[in-house]
Formats: C-alpha cells, structure tokens, sequence
C-alpha cells in the first residue's frame, strides 16, 4: 500500500556517479522523482560525483557518514 505516517517522514540520501555505466544517472534521477512522490521530498537527498563510474568515490563515503551522523543516534 501507500506509504503513510511517520514513514512519509524517513530520510534518504540517494548517491550516483555520472559515469556509472551500469546504472545510468538518468536511473537514479528518475528513482529520486518517484521517491519525492512517495515520501517528504524535503527528506530526499540526491548527490551525484563527477566521474565515478558503478563504485564509490572517498567524497561519496564522507556524505553517506555526514548523513548518519546526522539522522542516528550515537552508539556508545
């Protein structure tokens, strides 16, 4: 069924290369519109790198830790 509640609420960050010859970056531009749909778009972050092909990039990984840092708690 729909998405509803505080499920509408989730944050997500989306990553991409424009080189990526496996997934094209048109892909994952229409997945984030289909996301912004379905869920809060405010929470939708979509973050493409210049040049990284189907594979991660050390800028990608600084993001996605940047994004957990700051939507999880701390583990002690």
């Amino acid at each position: 069924g729909p998405i509803s509640g505080v499920n509408r609420e989730i944050p997500v960050l989306q990553c991409h290369g424009d080189c990526d010859p496996l997934v094209p970056l048109m892909f994952g531009s229409l997945t984030v519109e289909k996301l912004k749909s379905m869920i809060n778009p405010a929470n939708v972050t979509f973050r493409t790198y210049s040049g990284m092909m189907h594979s991660s990039c050390i800028e990608e990984m600084m993001d996605i830790k940047q994004f957990i840092d700051k939507h999880l708690p701390p583990v002690d």
